[in-house]
């Protein structure tokens, strides 16, 4: 007999949502807006002015204990041990074979507390991947999932701060705004409520994601808008984070990051603290063939867009496949990520790119694609 599969989760800010008329899609078991308006209008949104996006599909989990820095320093690639409190830094979950179960950002909370934000659809995975370290590390820390208790709003763009200094209710109680630093957290409340903010985005623009207890997230989003109308502030759903994101040259898991891949083939070598004495996934870094694909960035002419899946050729030779691919909103021509040979990886290397049977040309190009002014 086949199981029926559970319907997507929904946001708390699902009702805001459907009264502002947004689409929506299923993205890592939730039901989510994958935009309100025109995604072009919502990624030049970002980009000039400021967005505000629902992110509560994210997970969370408290790692806290006495033992918590060096869990973590054992159970993600990254050493977190020697993180600063008020500082956020990236890092992976790794399978034994050194392939990427998840990226994540992690901030410190305290001396022996942290806070470890995952992505929707390996919520399951990160939390197997702790509760399989915690069974064979000594005194293990606490970890625990909060995913449901709270819901996560970014907002990003360059008139970011000053709708965020301005919204009615939120209070900064911690480092004022203008003194935080990117990669760092602050606290704040938000109509006495307490609230996390912190500097960091996905989507290569300055700005803050700001975690909320789920009975105060429809409140906060409201107030947001309301103080962001005169900036330019508006709903960005999905389609536009996509966008956004690939333009900054930022991986999404399931295209340029899996279980199949490890860190140096995505350019995450820099990720993976390996002079460590022992974590999940060390042994596994060093078995991969010397010839692994490795990720590259693509420009290339005119209109038409290399999309996840086609194939990357040299010559005659198919050399890769590409991961994620778009015409380009901010720059106006076509970029594409995707994995090739090494020998085709060189930047300034002439590709073609096989588009439903068509060969465009394409250069590989470092990444990222777009960098924002500082």
């Amino acid at each position: 007999m086949t199981e029926t599969p559970a319907p997507p989760r929904t946001s708390p800010l699902n009702d805001r949502h459907e009264a502002l008329g947004a689409s929506f899609t299923d993205f890592g078991g939730w039901n989510m807006p994958v935009r309100y308006t025109s995604d072009l209008a919502e990624h030049h949104a970002v980009r000039t002015a400021a967005g505000l996006f629902d992110i509560s599909h994210m997970a969370e989990f408290r790692v806290e204990g006495e033992a918590a820095p060096a869990f973590l320093d054992y159970v993600l690639a990254g050493r977190l041990s020697t993180m600063k409190i008020g500082k956020a830094k990236y890092s992976l979950v790794l399978a034994e074979s050194g392939g990427i179960v998840d990226d994540v950002i992690v901030y410190r909370t305290g001396e022996q507390s942290f806070l470890v934000i995952s992505n929707a659809g390996n919520r399951d995975a990160v939390a197997s991947a702790f509760d399989l370290a915690r069974r064979t590390f000594p005194e293990a820390p606490l970890v625990d999932d909060v995913t449901d208790d709270y819901a996560l709003i970014a907002l990003q763009g360059p008139e970011a701060r000053g709708i965020l200094s301005s919204t009615p209710g939120v209070q900064i109680t911690g480092t004022a705004l203008d003194e935080l630093g990117y990669y760092a957290w602050t606290e704040g409340t938000f109509e006495g409520a307490p609230l996390f903010v912190a500097r960091t985005g996905y989507t290569g623009e300055d700005g803050y994601e700001l975690m909320i207890p789920t009975a105060q997230a429809a409140a906060l989003w409201d107030a947001a808008l309301a103080a962001g109308a005169a900036h330019g502030l508006v709903p960005c759903g999905l389609a536009a984070r996509d966008t956004l994101r690939l333009e900054a040259g930022m991986p999404l898991y399931g295209h340029e990051l899996s279980r199949d891949i490890v860190p140096a083939q995505a350019g995450l070598g820099r990720v993976v603290a390996a002079d460590k004495e022992a974590f999940v996934g060390k042994d596994g870094l060093s078995s991969g063939p010397a010839d692994a694909p490795v990720l590259v960035g693509l420009v290339s002419a005119g209109r038409r867009a290399g999309r996840a899946g086609y194939a990357v050729l040299h010559g005659d030779e198919t050399v890769g496949e590409i991961t994620s691919g778009a015409l380009s909103p901010t720059l106006g021509h076509p970029v594409a990520m995707a994995f090739v040979a090494p020998a085709a990886s060189e930047p300034g290397t002439e590709l073609t790119i096989d588009v439903r049977g068509t060969r465009i040309p394409a250069t590989v190009t470092a990444l990222p694609f777009y960098r924002r002014n500082a």
